[in-house]
């Protein structure tokens, strides 16, 4: 892998990890075309997924550290028999939301692992995952009128909001796309929304690496592989940021149907070429 081909990937992580377009998507099909093996290309990736945590982090980071707070207050809570209090202050609802979130992305993420992995190998998947992407998004650019903050956000929105973001776990179908759509779907103000998917992506991005990691790096990482695996990852993170931020500022502007044009016409063409040349 050269110094080149790591940018490229990288900066194809971290803007397609938060712009609604799949990373997964854009990672196979760079892979394809560059024509690096799963072997080289697996720890490459764990690595590239922990450079857009850093971005969520940076964000996000009053939040993040609001919400570790308000962990260690719900412990004190139980222990001091006061029990949970799930709605005791919007820091702490907001907290169990992202856990019931996670919930059914870990089930479906670990019950579908092989077959998802299977996809990432097929064109046609990819392109399909593409298609789907541009649909929903199109939908959830009509979304997004209801006002309902964490408040009003009821634990079956939560889990809808997960479930769509372990079907993202398809290569082609967008995980930002997918929870922004839950989301809005839910009624969710289009600033919580946002806020709420890139939040659940933490666990989500983290439990992947965690997954993925062992079989990754069961045989070491390549040391010559070191200088473009670390401009890569600084890629990824800083072109995360970007992303981001370009997300908070386009969805409340609605202009999501940009980008349902672009994997439209991305899935279209992956699938003339895999049906006419692969």
């Amino acid at each position: 892998m050269t110094y080149l081909q790591a940018i490229i990937l990288g900066l194809a992580q971290g803007l397609s990890e938060f712009l609604p377009i799949s990373s997964s998507g854009h990672l196979a099909l760079l892979q394809y075309f560059f024509d690096v093996s799963a072997e080289n290309v697996l720890p490459f990736a764990v690595l590239l997924h922990l450079g857009t945590l850093v971005s969520v982090f940076i964000i996000y980071w009053k939040d993040i550290v609001e919400l570790v707070k308000e962990l260690g207050a719900v412990i004190k809570d139980v222990f001091t028999g006061k029990g949970l209090r799930v709605n005791a202050n919007p820091t702490r609802r907001l907290g169990f939301m992202i856990i019931v979130a996670t919930i059914p992305t870990a089930i479906i993420g670990l019950v579908f692992n092989d077959a998802f992995a299977a996809l990432y190998l097929s064109l046609i998947a990819i392109g399909i995952g593409l298609l789907i992407t541009g649909t929903i998004l199109c939908i959830a650019e009509r979304m997004g009128r209801s006002n309902k903050s964490v408040k009003e956000m009821k634990f079956r929105h939560a889990l809808f909001v997960g479930i769509m973001q372990g079907i993202a776990i398809c290569p082609g179908i967008s995980r930002s796309g997918s929870t922004l759509f839950g989301g809005l779907i839910s009624g969710l103000n289009k600033e919580f929304a946002v806020k709420f998917a890139f939040l659940i992506s933490i666990p989500s991005i983290l439990g992947s690496v965690i997954v993925e990691a062992p079989d990754a790096f069961k045989e070491g990482l390549d040391m010559a592989l070191i200088g473009p695996v670390a401009v890569g990852v600084i890629v990824s993170a800083l072109s995360g940021i970007f992303a981001i931020k370009a997300m908070i500022k386009l969805v409340s502007q609605k202009r999501l149907i940009g980008f349902s044009f672009y994997t439209w016409a991305l899935g279209i063409a992956v699938l003339v070429y895999a049906t006419m040349f692969v």
